[in-house]
């Protein structure tokens, strides 16, 4: 057992690019993945699983088809399984996701901004 605290400044400093999130712990079929976002993203959903976007620095939108949430430092907010949406910041933001293993950032909506699955820091 790792009894070593995970810094998440640390974390965050060992990558810079924008949509492509990386794993930092996990907790049971769960994992905490960081992300930095920045500019508009794809619509898409995830139709098997609530995803938690839960912002550490910055600011960031949700946007769905009837609405929109914004996220400042120290908020998050669950997004319900299959549930069309996409993210948005003006300036880079710091946030952290929670999803089951395999998820894809983009879910079944192919695009440039997809990223590999499971990719740990």
């Amino acid at each position: 057992m790792n009894y070593q605290a995970i810094n998440l400044n640390e974390k965050f400093s060992k990558f810079n690019e924008h949509w492509s999130p990386k794993v930092i712990i996990e907790m049971n079929d769960y994992q905490f993945k960081l992300v930095k976002i920045q500019g508009d993203f794809v619509w898409h959903n995830h139709k098997d699983t609530d995803e938690v976007f839960f912002v550490i620095d910055g600011e960031m939108s949700i946007i769905f088809r009837d609405g929109e949430v914004k996220l400042s430092e120290g908020e998050m907010f669950v997004i319900p399984k299959g549930v069309e949406h996409k993210t948005y910041a003006e300036n880079e933001c710091q946030a952290m996701i929670v999803e089951p293993k395999g998820v894809v950032n983009t879910g079944e909506t192919n695009s440039e901004l997809t990223a590999e699955d499971d990719v740990w820091i």
